[in-house]
């Protein structure tokens, strides 16, 4: 249940065509539904603009199948199982229709398109299932970032052909393992904040992705974000907040105080 079906229901019953009664119960369910095995969060998109996101590992198929659907017996923004296996995505697939599967993300109710600009580098060709999940997260919620492959800093060249997308984005994700570097280059080379995503891609020394954590929190371009290794979901959550505190910000300017005289 997200804020603009809130909105809509206060905006009827003031308007006499549904009952305060029948608005009661379609909010019955907020802020949550307890299912015994889960309590399903519908009030989060009312407090964080994101709904709720049901993470695959760890839950049987069923479990799966039965948070999804109680997700999406209230209207609102997309429904989206992350890092399902195979055996869970046929099962939730076949409880609850209409969804789409993109790899390990499936997806109910994609959101209308939106106009920011989000860039989505990619360090390299191992690099890529990181930033898909990431990819397949911002498309759910309405965005479609431009794809920058294979763009590591082995051949520096490739990153500074695309000096120009970088400046005009909103917002931009790095994805890299190694030594994290891009990260760095990135955040020289646009005034976009930039979220960075270590990957456990690398030889022995990157530590499965502990290097790259590391060097991307020690990053010498001031203001660059980093989130867990491999975690693309949690990197398009983070640039949805950044957007979608511009859409909240006030239309008009906020006062200063009175100055004492």
């Amino acid at each position: 249940m997200d804020e603009a079906f809130v909105r809509q229901l206060l905006i009827r019953v003031r308007d006499g065509t549904i009952s305060a009664d029948d608005a009661v119960l379609r909010l019955r369910r907020l802020p949550f539904a307890d299912l015994g095995f889960a309590r399903v969060d519908h009030h989060r998109s009312l407090r964080q603009g994101l709904a709720e996101v049901v993470y695959g590992p760890g839950k049987t198929p069923d479990q799966c199948a039965s948070i999804v659907g109680e997700l999406l017996v209230q209207p609102g923004g997309p429904v989206l199982l992350t890092r399902a296996s195979s055996d869970q995505a046929d099962v939730v697939l076949a409880a609850n229709p209409g969804g789409q599967r993109f790899d390990a993300t499936l997806v109910w109710r994609p959101a209308s398109p939106r106009t920011e600009r989000v860039v989505l580098a990619a360090a390299g060709t191992a690099d890529l299932p990181v930033a898909g999940e990431c990819e397949v997260v911002l498309a759910a919620h309405g965005l479609s970032p431009q794809r920058l492959n294979d763009v590591g800093v082995a051949g520096l060249h490739r990153i500074l052909a695309e000096v120009e997308a970088l400046a005009a984005a909103d917002a931009v994700v790095v994805v890299a393992g190694m030594e994290g570097a891009l990260a760095s280059v990135v955040g020289g080379l646009t005034s976009a904040p930039v979220v960075a995503v270590p990957t456990s891609v690398g030889y022995g020394s990157s530590l499965e992705g502990i290097t790259s954590l590391l060097a991307m929190l020690s990053s010498c371009a001031a203001g660059v974000t980093v989130v867990g290794v491999d975690n693309g979901f949690g990197a398009a959550c983070a640039v949805l907040r950044l957007l979608g505190s511009r859409e909240r910000r006030p239309a008009e300017p906020v006062s200063s105080p009175a100055s004492n005289e």
